[in-house]
């Protein structure tokens, strides 16, 4: 599926010999990911071409006389489907003239050579695992670094992400991101400019029965019966008192399997939680806590009078989402590092009047459309392996799964523009059972 980059802004720089030339801010999922100028990208994209034709989607083209104003947004606009687009394909992410370009102007946006050094890599029961990496390994390799040095099965990797992750007052935490394989978890922790920030490990999946296919690996058991008592400890997860007492008696006993097999019954328990934030319904500004999970979005909404109310969302029920950068341009010349000060997620949805809006504003905006975007990849996982005639193809990060299907097959093409004057989305139907993106 398309990654959520997006260049928000750009910026007019004068060059050694009094020329000037453009610098390009690029942001992944809300946060600075590199800045670079039009001729490096137009380099890159050549190179690209020379490996895998013309199926690339289409480059901005040069312009020889200076640019106007409109003519600048629109090249902005363009680059920014570009990136994108080639992201979809997962031969192009694992190719290296891809995460080899990708991870030297991360480097170079923030003055970081290539150099031996310590990342900590935070678990859910509190530890930190110190890890010899480069500043220049991805997140695909530091996590295989730290599976390794846990004896984590590697071809269970697909089940766990690094994340960015803030600690708050109280005990409280925030995921903030996932990083994508190409990322450079050196880089992006540093350059993320948040307080009390670490580089986590989690498991990374939206279906809590999943955790049946990782029974069999020791270490993974482990990792995944830490997060659980951290969701319980962080009331992430929320069991009833008789099921928190027999949750309690299993701990001591150290039964994870067991305790994990409980879990499964608890409401919330594989869910991730986010930040509190504000929604729309059933008035502006009314607070809510957001939990993802197991196919649906559940909002605990707080209205005027202080009581609660809890909607459930069921994806099947999901028709479309768009992200929406509602702020103004950013100052390019302050340290502005990330677009989620001011923004909001808003998903259509049926009931029984027809299609419905709801509109959540929270600074995990970008998070909670990854959330979204793999319970859809999930669910269409399910369906193929419950119909093995049909043909589904499957993208993830940097890998691919393709399954027979003659009913229909998964098209993405969501979009995210920053501007408050557009508004792209991916539009999200159910046939026979399959989601399919297709752009409005």
């Amino acid at each position: 599926m398309k990654m959520h980059f997006c260049i928000p802004v750009s910026q007019q720089r004068l060059d050694p010999l009094g020329g000037r030339y453009v610098l390009y801010s690029v942001y992944l999922d809300g946060y600075l990911f590199c800045r670079v100028r039009y001729s490096r990208l137009h380099r890159w994209n050549q190179q690209l071409r020379r490996v895998f034709g013309n199926c690339l989607p289409p480059f901005p083209p040069k312009y020889y006389l200076a640019m106007t104003t409109s003519m600048a947004d629109e090249r902005r606009d363009q680059l920014e489907q570009y990136l994108q687009n080639v992201t979809m394909d997962p031969d192009m992410l694992r190719s290296d003239v891809f995460i080899d370009f990708l991870k030297l102007v991360q480097l170079d946006t923030f003055n970081i050579t290539t150099k031996t050094a310590s990342l900590d890599i935070f678990l859910p029961d509190g530890r930190n695992i110190p890890v010899e990496i480069l500043t220049s390994d991805t997140a695909e390799r530091v996590l295989e670094v730290v599976s390794h040095r846990m004896g984590l099965c590697q071809e269970l990797l697909g089940y766990f992400g690094l994340f960015l992750i803030r600690f708050c007052k109280e005990g409280k935490l925030s995921v903030m991101k996932k990083l994508v394989d190409f990322e450079l978890p050196y880089v992006s922790l540093r350059s993320a400019e948040v307080e009390n920030c670490k580089v986590g490990l989690r498991k990374w999946y939206m279906d809590p029965s999943l955790d049946s296919v990782l029974m069999d690996c020791p270490a993974a058991v482990d990792l995944i019966y830490m997060q659980a008592i951290q969701d319980f400890e962080k009331e992430w997860a929320k069991p009833t008192q008789a099921q928190r007492q027999k949750l309690e008696a299993l701990q001591k006993e150290h039964n994870q399997t067991k305790f994990l097999e409980l879990s499964q019954e608890v409401r919330h328990y594989g869910y991730l939680q986010l930040d509190p934030c504000t929604c729309d319904y059933p008035e502006p500004g009314c607070g809510a806590v957001l939990s993802v999970g197991n196919n649906e979005i559940s909002c605990c909404i707080t209205l005027p009078d202080n009581q609660t109310q809890e909607i459930i969302f069921q994806m099947n029920r999901v028709k479309c989402w768009q992200v929406t950068f509602l702020g103004t341009l950013l100052n390019m010349e302050g340290p502005q590092q990330t677009l989620n000060q001011n923004l909001e997620l808003r998903f259509q949805f049926s009931e029984d009047s027809g299609w419905q809006w709801f509109v959540i504003y929270t600074k995990q905006a970008f998070l909670l459309s990854s959330c979204l975007k793999k319970m859809i990849s999930e669910k269409m996982l399910k369906l193929a392996a419950e119909n093995p005639e049909m043909q589904i193809e499957v993208p993830e990060q940097g890998k691919s799964k393709k399954y027979h299907s003659q009913k229909s097959q998964q098209k993405d093409s969501f979009r995210f523009l920053p501007r408050k004057s557009k508004i792209e989305m991916a539009k999200v139907e159910c046939v026979f059972g399959i989601i399919k993106e297709e752009e409005l």
